[in-house]
C-alpha cells in the first residue's frame, strides 16, 4: 500500500518498471491506460539558466555503435550486440536500483527541472505566484537542518488521532480521509473516466491494504526472506513513533494483511476490464460487503454525495470487509499507525527517512545508496506541482519543430496500423471494419497540455514540508472528489511534460507523448530516419497497438468498453496472445531461480511491442516511397531500424530490483523487451541473417503474428 506522495496518472504506458503504487489520478485507470535544440529562454519569469541543459546525441546517426559488441552474433543475443559494450562499461549508479535508457533520460529531466527549482525565489507561497510556491516546496525540502530538528513532531497529530479511534465507525473515517493524508485503508477510491459512460466521471472502489504490495508476496513461499524482514520493519517503524508493543503488534499486523493477501485478486485478473467493472448503487455497500462501515468512509472521502460507483475486485469486498470486522479495534489502530508513518517517512528526520530508505529501497531493490536529497526534493515539488514546473519547462526544452516531427511520425504510423488491419488474414471484414473505425478516433497529444492547471488555491506555507505536503494532497483530492457525475476534460493530460514515459488511454482513446520522451535516444530529428523509426515510431507503435491489446481492444472508437469483436476473431486473437505469452514465461533469469515474467501481468505490454515494432516497420518502409534505403557505417536501413529499437531498451538490474519487477510489474525487463518482439517479425531474420542454428530462431509456422 506504499503510496508517492501525489497523484500521478497510473498508465500503463512505456516505463522499464511499473509505475508506483500511487494515489490514484483521474486522468486514466490503470487498466484503461497503456504505458514510453533549444527555444528562446529570455522570456523565461524565474530567470533560469541560461545555458540549458542539453540531452546527449548517439553516435553520429542515432546509434551509439561504440556500446555494441560486434562479437555477439545477433541471432544468439541481440541485447548484446546492440549494447553489450555499454553493459560491460557502465555500472549502476549507486542511487539507482536500475539503470538504462529510461534512467539516462529521467536523469536528463531531473536535472533541468533541478535547474528550475533552484531558479524560483520565495514570497508567499499562500498567494498566486506558482513560482514562490514551488521554492515553498523545494527549499523547504532542502532544509535538511530544520526537518532534523523537528524530528517525529509532524507526525504526533495523526498519531493522537489514531489513538483517540474508539470504534470501528472512526476507524473507517480515517481510511476514508486517505487520499488528502498520510493513512492506509483496506479500500482505494479515486475518480476516473467511466468506461461504461466515457463522457462522464464515475467513483472507483478497489480492494487495497497491502504493505508488500502484492499478494504474491504473503502467500508464495520464495518471499519468506521478504515476509521476515517486513515484520522487522513494521516493529521499527512503531517504534520509532512510540507506539506501544512495537514487535507483538507487527506480528498481529502481518497476520492481518496475510488474510488480506488471501482475499485479494491476482494481479492478472485486476487486469481485466470485463471482471473489473462492476456498477453499485453506494447505499447498497454495506449489504454487498457487511461489516465495514461504509457511509462513515464514503463522508470521510467527500464522495458521499455520489449515488452509484464501480467497484473493481467485487468478490474481495465482502471479504475484506469481514477481515475489517472481526480484526480487534487495538490491532486496526496499530495497522494504520505503522502505516501512517510509512507513508509520512520521507518526510520526517533522518532516523524516520532512512528506515523507510534501508527497507523499501535497500533490502526490497537493493538500491545501495538513498538518493541526493535535491534529488529528492525535486520529486517532492513535482508531485505536489508537476505541471506548474512543466510550464516553465517547455518554454526551454521543447522547440516547435519537435512536435511537428512527430506530428508526421504519428501520421505514418498510423497509416501503417490501418495497412496491417488490411493485410491481416485472420481477421473477418465485420471487425476490420470496427477496428478501422477504432483506429481513426484515435487522439493524439504531443508535448504538453495547453490548458494549464490553476493552482491558486494551494495554500503552502514557508518552511513547513510536512503540512505542504498534506495541504498538496488535500487540494489534488479536492480537484478529482468533486467531479463525479461531471462531464470528462478531454483536454485533460496524465502525464507531466517533464515526464519520460508515454501512454495510450482507451477510455479516451487517444495516445499521449510528453515532451521529455521525445529526445535521444527515442527521437533526433538529425539522427537517421530509420533509427527515429525503429525507437520514437516503435513507442508510437506501442501506443497505438494498446488499442488493440487483450484488454484495449475492449472499448470501442468512443472509449465505450463493449464487445465489438466476432467470438471467431476473439478466439484467434486469443491464440496468439497465448503463444506469446508461452514465449515470454520461457525466459529464464539465473540470478533469480524459479523467477518468470507473468504472461497475464505483461501481456498488454508484450502485444504492444510486437504490434508497435511490425507497424513501425510497416511505416519505415512506406517512408521510403519505393526508393532503396542508404547503407550507413556498413548497415542496412532495417538493421538500423531494429537496432534503434533494442538500443532503447538497454538496462542494467540489481537482482532484487529484477525480483520486485517480475513480482509487481507490468512490464517484461527492458533487456527481454530488446530481442523478444523481434524473434516474431520475419524481417529481422532476413535482416541479420538469422538461422535455425541461432539460439534466438523461432521456426516460422511458430512465429506469433497478431498486428
Amino acid at each position: 500500500m506504499k503510496k508517492t506522495l501525489l497523484s500521478a496518472a497510473t498508465a500503463v504506458a512505456l516505463s522499464l518498471v511499473a509505475a508506483p503504487a500511487a494515489l490514484a489520478h483521474d486522468a486514466c485507470l490503470d487498466e484503461a491506460c497503456h504505458a514510453l535544440s533549444l527555444v528562446d529562454a529570455g522570456d523565461h519569469a524565474g530567470g533560469a539558466a541560461t545555458d540549458p541543459i542539453q540531452a546527449t546525441r548517439f553516435g553520429t546517426w542515432g546509434i551509439d555503435t561504440a556500446g555494441m559488441d560486434p562479437t555477439v552474433e545477433p541471432g544468439a543475443d541481440f541485447f548484446a550486440y546492440v549494447s553489450g559494450a555499454w553493459a560491460q562499461g557502465t555500472e549502476i549508479p549507486s542511487d539507482q536500483s536500475m539503470y538504462g535508457s529510461f534512467l539516462v533520460l529521467r536523469d536528463l529531466s531531473e536535472a533541468r527541472v533541478h535547474q528550475l527549482l533552484e531558479s524560483y525565489r520565495l514570497g508567499d507561497p499562500a498567494g498566486t505566484d506558482n513560482q514562490a510556491k514551488l521554492a515553498a516546496l523545494y527549499q523547504g525540502f532542502m532544509d535538511e537542518q530544520a526537518v532534523e530538528a523537528l524530528g517525529a513532531r509532524p507526525l504526533q497529530p495523526h498519531l493522537e488521532a489514531i489513538r483517540a479511534v474508539d470504534s470501528k465507525e472512526a476507524m473507517a473515517r480515517l481510511m476514508g480521509q486517505r487520499n488528502a493524508s498520510f493513512g492506509g485503508s483496506f479500500f482505494g477510491h479515486y475518480v476516473s473516466d467511466d468506461q461504461r459512460n466515457p463522457d462522464t466521471y464515475t467513483l472507483y472502489l478497489s480492494q487495497s491494504g497491502l504493505g508488500l504490495g502484492d499478494r504474491q508476496m504473503y502467500l508464495d513461499e520464495k518471499f519468506a526472506p521478504q515476509r521476515e524482514r517486513y515484520v522487522e520493519y513494521i516493529a521499527q517503524m512503531l517504534g520509532l513513533a512510540g507506539w506501544d508493543d512495537p514487535a507483538g503488534n507487527a506480528d498481529r499486523i502481518m497476520a492481518m494483511e496475510t488474510k488480506i493477501a488471501e482475499a485479494h485478486w491476482t494481479r492478472a485478473e485486476s487486469r481485466d476490464r470485463d471482471k473489473t467493472y462492476n456498477p453499485v448503487v453506494l447505499a447498497e455497500l454495506g449489504t454487498l460487503a457487511p461489516g465495514f462501515p461504509w457511509p462513515a468512509y464514503l463522508a470521510a472521502a467527500g464522495v458521499d454525495y455520489a449515488e452509484n460507483g464501480v467497484i473493481r475486485q467485487d468478490s474481495a469486498f465482502p471479504e475484506i470487509a469481514a477481515i475489517f470486522a472481526g480484526t480487534d479495534l487495538d490491532t486496526l489502530k496499530a495497522w494504520q499507525a505503522f502505516h501512517t508513518t510509512d507513508n509520512a517517512a520521507s518526510l520526517l528526520s533522518s532516523d524516520f527517512a532512512d528506515a523507510e530508505f534501508e527497507f523499501r529501497s535497500r533490502f526490497l531493490s537493493g538500491q545501495p545508496e538513498q538518493r541526493a536529497r535535491w534529488k529528492r526534493a525535486v520529486a517532492y515539488a513535482s508531485s505536489a506541482m508537476g505541471e506548474a514546473i512543466g510550464q516553465d519547462y517547455v518554454k526551454l526544452y521543447f522547440p516547435p519543430d519537435a512536435k511537428a516531427k512527430m506530428d508526421e511520425l504519428v501520421a505514418n504510423v498510423k497509416a501503417a496500423m490501418g495497412a496491417r488491419l488490411d493485410q491481416l488474414e485472420w481477421m473477418s471484414p465485420a471487425t476490420k471494419a470496427e477496428a478501422h473505425a477504432k483506429l481513426k478516433g484515435f487522439g493524439l497529444k504531443i508535448g504538453h497540455t495547453e490548458k494549464w492547471r490553476d493552482y491558486d488555491g494551494l495554500q503552502l506555507a514557508n518552511g513547513d514540508v510536512f503540512g505542504n505536503a498534506e495541504r498538496a494532497m488535500a487540494f489534488e483530492w479536492d480537484y478529482r472528489k468533486g467531479r463525479i457525475g461531471q462531464p470528462v476534460d478531454l483536454t485533460e493530460w496524465g502525464m507531466t511534460p517533464q515526464t519520460v514515459n508515454a501512454y495510450y488511454n482507451s477510455v479516451k482513446n487517444e495516445i499521449v507523448f510528453p515532451a521529455a520522451i521525445l529526445q535521444p535516444p527515442f527521437f533526433d530529428p538529425d539522427a537517421d530516419p530509420a533509427v527515429n523509426y525503429g525507437a520514437i515510431g516503435g513507442v508510437i507503435g506501442h501506443e497505438i497497438v494498446h488499442g488493440f491489446d487483450d484488454q484495449g481492444r475492449k472499448s470501442d472508437g468512443e472509449g465505450l468498453l463493449r464487445d465489438w469483436w466476432t467470438a471467431e476473431d476473439a478466439a484467434k486473437f486469443e491464440e496468439q496472445a497465448a503463444k506469446l505469452g508461452a514465449q515470454y514465461e520461457s525466459y529464464e533469469f539465473p540470478q533469480l531461480p524459479g523467477m518468470h515474467i507473468n504472461s497475464r501481468v505483461a501481456m498488454g505490454e508484450n502485444i504492444g511491442d510486437l504490434g508497435g515494432l511490425t507497424i513501425a516497420l510497416e511505416a519505415y518502409r512506406r517512408s521510403l516511397d519505393g526508393g532503396e534505403a542508404p547503407v550507413i557505417d556498413g548497415f542496412t536501413g532495417e538493421q538500423r531500424l531494429f537496432m534503434g529499437w533494442a538500443q532503447v531498451w538497454r538496462t542494467l538490474w540489481r537482482d532484487d530490483a529484477l525480483r520486485q519487477q517480475l513480482v509487481n510489474g507490468t512490464h517484461s525487463p527492458g533487456h527481454i523487451r530488446a530481442f523478444a518482439p523481434l524473434r516474431n517479425i520475419d524481417a529481422w531474420y532476413d535482416a541479420f541473417g538469422v538461422t535455425e542454428a541461432d539460439p534466438l530462431w523461432i521456426a516460422p509456422e511458430d512465429r506469433v503474428r497478431i498486428w
